[in-house]
């Protein structure tokens, strides 16, 4: 369905502004009214990473007049494989500082706005109340329903993507004129069934692919052009260089935006709402996790241990602990590898970030694996603490 423009037109087009965007301009269902409306509008992209770098650099250079930034990390090297709006010089800045550099670089007519913090509880009205249109970044689950329910509370439209190894989603989520970010998911997944891009891996293309498509969208509606992905899911498969539409209806029970909401204000806690790991493994790692330094001890010591790396074997192969055996979580959680592991001796898990071994010393623990340990921070902290040299990823 087509909906009215988001954004009241610029009072005018500068000489400089004419030229620069003579593409747009002559295009009728843009033409100078739309572009004025590009110019007048606001709009916040939440993070500068995968998703954020595209969108980030389109929408300058579709001449949106503001750009909110709003990202707390600092740009790492193995950003740099997708995140394209940061260069080798950049690593170790702001993201924000440095996505705002490229944007003036881009186009010096977009005023920036950066704010360099995390999105959090406290601050999201706040940050979302000075903007027109929301582009979601983000890579987790507990900020995705944190941005939805703002949004909604808000009375806000946001264009939402999602990437992961060669999939991504998009899609625009307006409560107003149909269905939230809830309706489409009412429930995060259990923890541990849906892997980060930062365990999973992504290809770095495929984060254009869907920035490209938030930035479609958000032009068309600060514009009031063309059908919006509200009410509809885009699927897109870049390994069969398949897209696939899906209707997505708004839910009448829906917590937040239905006929009888039980959301009525932003949660206290999204994280312990996602839960970044079970309870069964919360409890699991009471009193049965060690640090990467008591590993490297027991080592030394001549300590009776097997070292268990639960990550995937692209990982292994990338770097790993000395001394560690690879055994896939996916394989303790089904059972299939208990068989392998002994009895005679001290299991110690370890994964890249120390999520993953929770949730396998969990299975461990059931199976009956009492002294079972799980290394906290995983080879991230082995790296960090231990042998540097060793490449992070």
């Amino acid at each position: 369905m087509s909906l009215p423009p988001l954004v009241e037109p610029a009072a005018e087009l500068t000489v400089d502004e004419i030229r620069r965007y003579s593409r747009h301009l002559i295009i009728p269902d843009v033409g100078v009214t739309g572009q004025k409306r590009l110019k007048n509008a606001r709009v916040l992209c939440v993070g500068a990473g995968g998703l954020g770098s595209p969108a980030l650099m389109y929408l300058a250079a579709a001449g949106v007049g503001t750009l909110g930034i709003i990202d707390f990390d600092t740009v790492d090297e193995s950003n740099l494989q997708r995140q394209i709006i940061h260069g080798v010089s950049d690593i170790g800045r702001s993201k924000a500082e440095s996505a705002a550099a490229s944007i003036r670089e881009i186009n010096p007519l977009v005023n920036v706005e950066i704010h360099n913090t995390a999105l959090d509880r406290e601050n999201v009205r706040e940050i979302f109340a000075q903007y027109d249109l929301i582009v979601d970044g983000t890579d987790n689950f507990a900020t995705r329903y944190m941005v939805n329910d703002a949004a909604v509370l808000l009375g806000k439209p946001y264009v939402w993507g999602s990437i992961y190894r060669f999939d991504g989603q998009a899609s625009v989520f307006w409560a107003e004129h149909g269905p939230c970010y809830r309706c489409l998911y009412p429930e995060p997944p259990p923890p541990g069934m849906v892997p980060s891009c930062a365990e999973g891996g992504v290809l770095g293309v495929l984060c254009a692919s869907i920035g490209s498509i938030q930035v479609n969208e958000a032009i068309k509606l600060l514009t009031g052009i063309g059908e919006p992905l509200v009410g509809r899911l885009m699927v897109y498969d870049a390994l069969e260089m398949e897209y696939r539409k899906i209707k997505v209806r708004k839910d009448p029970n829906c917590a937040l935006c239905g006929e009888n909401p039980t959301v009525t204000d932003l949660l206290e806690d999204y994280e312990d709402f996602c839960g970044a790991v079970s309870e069964e493994a919360q409890e699991a790692t009471l009193d049965a996790t060690i640090t990467a330094l008591e590993l490297k001890e027991w080592q030394d010591a001549g300590k009776d241990i097997f070292l268990v790396d639960v990550r995937e074997p692209a990982e292994y192969e990338i770097v790993r602990i000395p001394g560690s055996t690879l055994i896939p979580k996916g394989d303790i959680i089904s059972g299939e590898a208990l068989a392998k592991l002994p009895q005679d001796r001290q299991i110690v898990l370890h994964c890249k970030s120390g999520v993953r071994s929770a949730e396998a010393l969990a299975a461990l623990k059931a199976a009956g694996f009492r002294d079972a340990v799980h290394v906290q921070g995983g080879v991230l902290s082995w790296i960090k603490q231990i042998d540097p040299a060793l490449p992070a990823y």
